[in-house]
């Protein structure tokens, strides 16, 4: 698979898993055949044979490189984005399992355990979820980790795309972006304002709060959490060029967009 049927394939998978997408993809077209995509995100567990290296595989052999590394202590994460010139960026974040309980290790390990050993890079991105497991159990998991329980209710596939505002004609700043989207009936995300970031640091982001949709698990379909869309305004360093990495802290409350409260 080359990178071009990679992305093309992955925003129709993503839009499945949030109809609302290609709602605000449709407003925001004004007039032109696509809008640009600054980076898509992607969430993992740091099993040997399913963490982030293991990911970003087949990013790699198709010409990207790694170019920022980040942590998020109280979420208990890392990450790395990786880079090509002309392409979306790629962020990829993992649970740091040891550090979460026992109970919770065993779960996580006992779903992703049954991934095969010997998948190809590009084979456990487009693995999705094969697993069955209780919803009982996700409501468990939730509680300690919103991103473990992510991860085992939805599996693999982009949490989310980023819209770069820096190229859309309509909306000079995320305020109007934000403001327009609110007036259409999208929810965003509030967590530390609607804004993450500042020009101080070259890099704002919003996003919408993940859509909700039924997923099947062993007691039948329950309404959870699924992707959201983000949008980046980048700004230029000393340099004269666009900042192109991440800010943690805003990253750790983007997190949160797929935090919303577990309906029974």
């Amino acid at each position: 698979m080359d990178l071009t049927t990679y992305f093309k394939v992955n925003f129709s998978r993503y839009k499945a898993l949030a109809p609302s997408v290609g709602k605000i993809h449709s407003l925001l077209l004004d007039g032109k055949k696509s809008v640009k995509n600054d980076h898509i995100a992607l969430r993992t567990i740091d099993l040997t044979h399913t963490n982030k290296e293991k990911c970003a595989k087949f990013f790699i052999e198709h010409g990207y490189q790694k170019s920022g590394e980040y942590s998020f202590e109280e979420k208990k994460l890392n990450a790395i984005h990786l880079e090509k010139a002309g392409w979306p960026k790629v962020f990829i974040s993992e649970l740091i399992l040891k550090n979460f309980s026992e109970e919770l290790q065993n779960t996580c390990k006992e779903v992703f355990n049954s991934i095969p050993v010997g998948l190809t890079s590009i084979e456990l991105l487009h693995y999705g979820r094969k697993w069955n497991f209780s919803h009982s159990t996700y409501t468990k998991v939730v509680k300690e980790s919103p991103y473990a329980a992510w991860c085992l209710a939805i599996g693999f596939c982009p949490n989310h795309f980023t819209i770069d505002l820096n190229t859309l004609d309509s909306f000079s700043s995320l305020e109007q972006l934000n403001e327009h989207l609110k007036k259409e009936g999208f929810l965003l995300n509030q967590v530390e304002g609607e804004i993450k970031g500042s020009p101080s640091v070259l890099l704002e982001q919003s996003s919408t709060l993940a859509d909700r949709k039924m997923i099947s698990f062993e007691e039948g379909d329950f309404e959870v959490p699924t992707c959201y869309y983000e949008f980046a305004k980048r700004y230029k360093g000393q340099d004269g060029k666009y900042f192109q990495g991440f800010i943690a802290q805003s990253a750790d409350k983007i997190f949160e967009s797929t935090n919303s409260q577990v309906k029974s």
